[in-house]
């Protein structure tokens, strides 16, 4: 077994968990990592604001798969292998504490990427992980024996008893054509995890104001949810932002990012019960300006601006609200329109949808149902999860599995 040989393709959060795990499952095995740009981890280091937001507190397998537009199903099971508690318990091992938040992202109790990137850096120098930067892989060819031929760019070809594919997800199609030579399909690729921008720049003076809870809908579809909400210089972001763009990310992309949504800015009250609250602040909010008022969590700057949108006069007076004015603004508060002209990606956390489709794989093992001993891991299958740790778990998960299940013994 000394002369059996892993290549691992991409040094990702994926790629770099199969490398480590599979030299630790298998300590004769030689593991080669190879990383097309100068730096591994590139990702994990930015990740949550630089704090690398590791997992999400979900420990119910069933529960945990909720949260995959793409890829929830399959997960469902994989989870049953190795899930969120897994990957909290695998970092403890190595002497880094979790810590979890009040949303449920879990971070390092540091507070900083570097000690995730260090930990598993120090894993694969302990393990003997060889890592190759800078190493572009052009092709993997079969050759005998159900091994590969690893070519790279400008370098020596290499052979391989198994691979493991985790070269992450593109927005390029044609990035994945070398794997389609493999013999494998691709879901055509689209961006997801987003922010929307506004056609109109109603509220680009109110950027940085933000909601614990707002609902946003896509009009005319079943897409909605609640959570968080940013008002940024372009639009809306955000968790009721982001986890509506992931579910909807082929329908947009299909629209060409050019939709309408609605937004209730103070659920769970409808339409119905902020008029009755309105009426209310007519009566007993009487002698005061209309920009005056205590029943609605919302900033004073944006609850102005809402009365201007309703055409109602700031310097008008509670008391001088008409029923017709009360209707407006209740419209604006609960079902509002806006017109969504372009997306802009949530800082540099980009996730994309499709990939590998995985009817291709074994989920239970991570091994292509078309090449044997070719294994793929992370966002390169078609797997994506809303934001909050999924996609990084996602990650862990299948590269832990393809490690596991190896055929190199």
């Amino acid at each position: 077994m000394s002369d059996n040989t892993l290549a691992v393709i991409g040094g990702g959060a994926a790629g770099f968990f199969a490398a480590v795990n599979a030299a630790r499952l298998f300590p004769d095995l030689r593991v080669i990592l190879f990383e097309r740009s100068r730096e591994v981890l590139s990702k994990v280091r930015i990740s949550g604001g630089g704090r690398c937001n590791v997992t999400h507190h979900c420990f119910d397998p069933e529960r945990l798969s909720m949260a995959y537009p793409r890829g929830g199903k399959e997960l469902r099971w994989a989870f049953e292998q190795f899930q969120a508690r897994d990957t909290v318990r695998w970092f403890n091992d190595r002497g880094v504490d979790l810590k979890t938040e009040q949303d449920g992202r879990m971070f390092p109790v540091t507070d900083d990427s570097a000690t995730i990137i260090n930990c598993l850096k120090e894993e694969a120098r302990r393990r003997g992980v060889e890592i190759r930067t800078k190493a572009r892989v052009d092709a993997i060819i079969p050759i005998e024996k159900d091994r590969y031929t690893i070519n790279l760019r400008g370098g020596q070809p290499i052979n391989a008893d198994a691979a493991v594919i985790a070269t992450g997800g593109s927005n390029r199609s044609q990035m994945y054509d070398w794997i389609r030579d493999l013999g494998h399909t691709i879901v055509d690729p689209v961006p997801s995890l987003f922010t929307f921008n506004f056609r109109r720049k109603i509220f680009e003076d109110l950027a940085g104001i933000s909601l614990e809870k707002v609902s946003v809908a896509i009009e005319g579809t079943s897409f909605q949810h609640k959570g968080s909400l940013l008002i940024t210089h372009w639009g809306l972001s955000g968790p009721a932002v982001l986890k509506t763009s992931a579910w909807a990310a082929r329908y947009l992309c299909d629209k060409e990012y050019r939709f309408t949504i609605r937004v209730n800015w103070v659920p769970p009250k409808n339409e119905e019960e902020v008029r009755g609250t309105l009426k209310e602040l007519r009566d007993y909010n009487a002698r005061k300006l209309i920009t005056k008022q205590d029943r609605f969590a919302l900033p004073n700057r944006l609850w102005k601006r809402f009365v201007e949108l309703s055409d109602i006069d700031k310097q008008q007076r509670w008391a001088e609200l008409s029923n017709n004015q009360i209707h407006h603004l209740a419209q604006k508060l609960t079902g509002a329109s806006y017109e969504i002209q372009g997306k802009t990606t949530y800082k540099e956390e980009f996730v994309t949808s499709g990939g590998v489709p995985l009817r291709e794989i074994n989920m239970g093992t991570m091994e292509s149902n078309i090449r044997p001993n070719l294994y793929f891991a992370g966002e390169v299958l078609n797997i994506d999860g809303i934001t909050g740790g999924y996609n990084f778990q996602s990650a862990w998960t299948t590269a832990w599995i393809a490690a596991r299940h190896l055929h190199v013994g």
